[in-house]
């Protein structure tokens, strides 16, 4: 079954999350939609990775819900679950790159996982994966010999293999200098607007935000909540709380 064109890309619905009983963020409520780059921002401990973390499924929340394209993963079976995974990508922090692996190796993990490809069918898509993130002749090198922007998006690249419909990136700039941090920015947005895919961002990058985020939810450690919502150039300005205008405008929550 198709979903509706209007249904958005992900929707969380009253989600707890948290570790070992102890409640981190409650009752979170939002929407992500087709096509938008999306960025979960806050200070440092608010609980943003913790989100993340929940709606892809490495953590079982303790109440609520996720929805990809109106259908319920967090409350699906295992088989039903492994069926959405197809439908989205993670880009970890520092790449998360197997280090004994080449990059070919890397990034036709998922394929050899999710689909029951040939090996010229998989190597022909790797080598489309790896140019597309301008990494065209790099297949033969391992993690340790390239730089960690080129990690970034070789990891990138292994997150694109299955031609997601979204692609979550958990602080993606971490680690890089501003040089490599603006081509990855941009890289981001090439993707959504050649491909169409669904970007939801993890970042507490200015930078990054302001560059490239359509729309931004800011969590908030005291309230265990969402504290803003909408275009961050229009809430440093004109944001009601004064947490959000800080941290928009200096990068700093009291």
């Amino acid at each position: 079954m198709n979903p509706a064109p209007l249904t958005p890309a992900i929707e969380v619905v009253g989600l707890d999350c948290g570790y070992d009983g102890n409640v981190l963020l409650h009752d979170l409520n939002f929407t992500v939609g087709r096509g938008e780059i999306f960025f979960i921002i806050g200070g440092s401990g608010c609980g943003k990775s913790t989100l993340l973390r929940h709606m892809i499924g490495l953590n079982r929340p303790t109440a609520g819900a996720v929805r990809f394209f109106g259908a319920p993963f967090t409350d699906t079976n295992p088989a039903g679950q492994r069926e959405l995974l197809k439908t989205f990508g993670v880009l970890y922090q520092g790449g998360a790159l197997w280090s004994s692996l080449t990059l070919r190796q890397n990034v036709c993990l998922p394929l050899e996982e999710y689909t029951t490809l040939s090996v010229a069918e998989r190597d022909e898509i790797v080598a489309m994966k790896l140019g597309q993130v301008g990494l065209s002749g790099y297949e033969d090198y391992y993690p340790s010999e390239i730089s960690g922007g080129m990690k970034k998006r070789a990891g990138l690249a292994r997150a694109l293999a299955l031609d997601p419909a979204i692609v979550f990136f958990d602080e993606p700039s971490a680690g890089l200098d501003p040089l490599s941090s603006r081509s990855l920015d941009e890289l981001i947005l090439n993707i959504r607007d050649t491909l169409g895919t669904t970007c939801v961002v993890v970042s507490h990058e200015l930078a990054s935000i302001f560059a490239i985020a359509d729309r931004v939810i800011m969590l908030d450690k005291e309230t265990k909540g969402i504290i803003a919502d909408g275009d961050p150039r229009v809430l440093a300005r004109e944001g009601a709380d004064a947490r959000v205008k800080l941290f928009l405008n200096r990068g700093e929550v009291l």
